[in-house]
C-alpha cells in the first residue's frame, strides 16, 4: 500500500529555499519517490489553507518515506529548508483499492480500526 508525504510550506527566504530545492533531486532520486503534485497557489474549497506551498509525494511505503527523510543526506539538506521556510509534515497512508461506496469506511469517516 502507498504512503504520501505530504509537506505545507511557509517560504521566508526565497534564495535559501532555492539552495535547498537545487540539492532536491540528487538526494530523492536514490528512494523510490515520486512527486505527485508542487502547488503555491492551491484552490481552496473549504475554510483557510495554512500554508504557501503543498507538496505531495508517493512512496511505496511509511519505511521509505522515513528511509528518505531520515537520511543523513536529507536531513543535511533540511536544514536548508528549516532555515528559509516553516513547514507542517505528515505521513498518510493509501488504501489498496479507492472507496467507491456511500457504505465505504470513508465515506462513512469512520476510523480503519482500532486507534
Amino acid at each position: 500500500m502507498s504512503s504520501y508525504f505530504i509537506a505545507l510550506i511557509n517560504v521566508h527566504d526565497d534564495l535559501g529555499y532555492r539552495e535547498y530545492l537545487a540539492g532536491f533531486d540528487a538526494v530523492f532520486q536514490r528512494y523510490n519517490g515520486h512527486v505527485l503534485a508542487v502547488e503555491d497557489q492551491p484552490r481552496v474549497l473549504e475554510g483557510e489553507w495554512p500554508a504557501g506551498r503543498t507538496v505531495l509525494i508517493r512512496f511505496p511505503d511509511d519505511g521509505a518515506i522515513r528511509r528518505w527523510y531520515e537520511s543523513p543526506e536529507y536531513q543535511q539538506l533540511a536544514l536548508l529548508r528549516r532555515k528559509a521556510s516553516v513547514a507542517s509534515i505528515a505521513i498518510v497512508s493509501g488504501r489498496d483499492e479507492p472507496s467507491r461506496s456511500a457504505d465505504s469506511p470513508a465515506a462513512r469517516c469512520e476510523p480503519p480500526g482500532p486507534i
